[in-house]
């Protein structure tokens, strides 16, 4: 099983790679964290008033620190920890189930000749990434 979800992964790399997907993972957490030190420092520094403007200078640098961080979705699913990768092959293997094919290069073959099981394969890759990592996906070469 393990090697059946790395040739799917791969397949997944594939289209991802043709269709140009990129992806910026949401960081809240990390924002949330330069806002609250940012208006602890103001606070610290400038009292009630000083919170607030920390609190706002603090949220345009979490802004500006993750706008435009978008990383290739290929390298993103090469570095899935085992058990994420294990679901999206889960999802992937719905569309797939179908197909007859006995390794990687058979099956990139199969779904590389048909643009309706590529279209549904980046559908999925794109469904997981939104609702898993809360990633905001970018087609385009």
């Amino acid at each position: 099983m393990p090697g059946r979800v790395d040739e799917v992964i791969e397949l997944l790399r594939r289209i991802s790679k043709e269709k140009g997907m990129k992806a910026a993972v949401k960081h809240s957490g990390r924002a949330a964290l330069v806002v609250g030190a940012m208006a602890l420092l103001g606070g610290l520094m400038g009292g009630p008033p000083g919170i607030a403007v920390g609190g706002a200078l603090g949220g345009l640098l979490g802004a500006w620190m993750k706008s435009g961080q978008f990383r290739p979705v290929p390298q993103i699913l090469l570095e899935l920890p085992p058990t994420e990768k294990k679901k999206l092959y889960d999802e992937a293997m719905d569309i797939l189930k179908h197909l007859d094919w006995t390794d990687v290069v058979q099956l990139t073959t199969l779904v590389m000749g048909n643009a309706s099981l590529q279209q549904k394969l980046a559908g999925v890759v794109t469904n997981y990434l939104s609702r898993e990592l809360r990633a905001v996906i970018q087609y385009g070469k």
